[in-house]
């Protein structure tokens, strides 16, 4: 509940700078272009317009990620950010509603009320802002506002750690209950100092036992394959993850030491995109799908004609895969393989695979057999640009060799992907896990930037009919 309180605090504190900021803004604007202000006229005039204008920012604040993780807010970061969003909020609200304003005569005066609208907002949301934070740091220094934490690592390193992070606890609200052991020996003083929670492969069932927030891997950085484990164990648990890094990761500039005062720590990125461009991606994932639907039926009713007529059997064809946080949805396609392809069980395509007719051939080479899929995208079980999803048959296979699959299933599967276009249709488990690193590598650059790309480098592929 005193979360909850401090995020409104936090929120209300920017509702109430932008609400003054703008009613100041009228008033000076007032004076900058001689008017007189008439309060029986003009009061409601100024109050609606300060309510919609400080509703407004308190949107683009949560877009941008401000009430994100407020609780390890730095107040010179604040500022920095507060200065950039600022600009950007002004720039809005200036060619939305100051642009054509009838008042101002020139060029000149365009400039000083922009100006004067950015230095009065930005001043006043400063000082609000730096309350609030003030006040939510201080909540954390003195205990109030905690974050149960769990070292995963027994030895002398993950000892030196704890050590380290007790000096740093005050500033954290690190409050660190235990370790898990990685192996047989355990340190004797951090024994000493900390309780022994179990094994590492306990922590989802620990996580939720002790409301575990934190985890910190303090194994040696070169265990690779022991830390990949982890990682898995840890993937879809609502903890923030901190990793020892090795030189070479500290030479390529990954590790930050911002916040933990002296103990490097590489954070495991937790929001793989910032808000607005998840509301982003999702409103071009339904206005783009929608408007394919429509704008290409011709295309999906002469596909469902050349269909009908390539082989006996239904038009279209479904099939479990597993999408976004493991959950199973049925994907459809236009048939391209004769009817009961599969009755041995489950089989990969290949290149000059006998069940695939002669026009549904065809319909891979352009991808029409994929058409459907955007219903998918619509109803928000896909996205346009996504890893590809896979059945669970195949998925058992391909953990077995790499655990790390399972990252996949943070983000929504896609029509279209990095490793469909970069690397193509897998013919075995061996290709799937070869493609892997494709999708590995867009997730940990997802933008709106990158969806872009792909869809592009898709069209050129449909184009030049290089699909199979």
């Amino acid at each position: 509940m005193i979360r909850t309180l401090q995020k409104l605090k936090l929120m209300a504190a920017d509702f109430g700078a932008a609400l003054l900021a703008w009613m100041g803004f009228y008033l000076l604007r007032k004076y900058l272009l001689n008017e007189s202000f008439t309060p029986n006229e003009e009061v409601f005039t100024l109050v609606g317009s300060a309510l919609l204008i400080a509703g407004f920012w308190l949107v683009l604040y949560t877009l941008i990620g401000e009430y994100r993780d407020i609780f390890r807010k730095s107040r010179l970061g604040e500022i920095i950010r507060l200065a950039q969003v600022s600009i950007l909020g002004a720039l809005v609200i200036f060619f939305a509603l100051l642009l054509d304003d009838e008042g101002v005569s020139n060029y000149r005066l365009y400039y000083r009320t922009i100006s004067a609208y950015f230095l009065l907002h930005f001043t006043v949301s400063a000082i609000l802002r730096t309350w609030a934070v003030s006040s939510v740091q201080r909540l954390v220094r003195s205990g109030v506002i905690t974050f149960n934490t769990l070292i995963v690592g027994a030895n002398a390193l993950a000892r030196d750690v704890r050590q380290e992070l007790v000096h740093a606890t005050r500033y954290l609200g690190l409050r660190i209950i235990g370790f898990v052991s990685v192996g047989e020996t355990v340190d004797a003083a951090l024994a000493a100092a900390l309780p022994h929670k179990g094994s590492y492969r306990e922590l989802s069932r620990l996580i939720a036992e002790l409301h575990v927030e934190q985890i910190i891997i303090a194994t040696e950085p070169s265990e690779h394959r022991l830390i990949q484990e982890i990682l898995t164990l840890l993937e879809g648990e609502p903890v923030r993850i901190s990793i020892l890094p090795d030189l070479y990761q500290m030479l390529l500039g990954s590790v930050k030491v911002n916040h933990l005062f002296g103990t490097p720590l590489i954070e495991i990125k937790q929001d793989l995109l910032p808000l607005w461009q998840e509301v982003t991606k999702r409103g071009l994932d339904i206005v783009g799908s929608a408007l394919f639907l429509v704008l290409a039926s011709p295309v999906y009713a002469f596909t469902a004609v050349m269909v009908r007529l390539s082989s006996p059997g239904p038009i279209f064809y479904s099939q479990d895969r597993i999408g976004k946080g493991g959950q199973p949805f049925r994907i459809y396609k236009f048939r391209s393989m004769y009817v009961d392809a599969e009755r041995q069980g489950p089989s990969l395509s290949s290149q000059h695979d006998p069940r695939i007719t002669p026009w549904g051939r065809f319909m891979r080479k352009v991808r029409l057999d994929e058409l459907p899929q955007f219903w998918n995208a619509l109803k928000g079980d896909m996205s346009l640009v996504g890893p590809r999803p896979e059945r669970q048959f195949y998925i058992d296979q391909i953990v077995a060799v790499a655990p790390h699959y399972r990252h996949l299933h943070r983000v929504r599967p896609g029509i279209t992907s990095l490793g469909q276009v970069k690397y193509g249709y897998a013919e075995t488990v061996e290709q799937m896990v070869e493609r892997l690193k494709y999708d590995i590598l867009y997730i940990e650059n997802m933008s709106l930037a990158m969806d872009f790309r792909v869809m592009l480098y898709t069209l050129k592929i449909i184009v030049e009919g290089r699909g199979k």
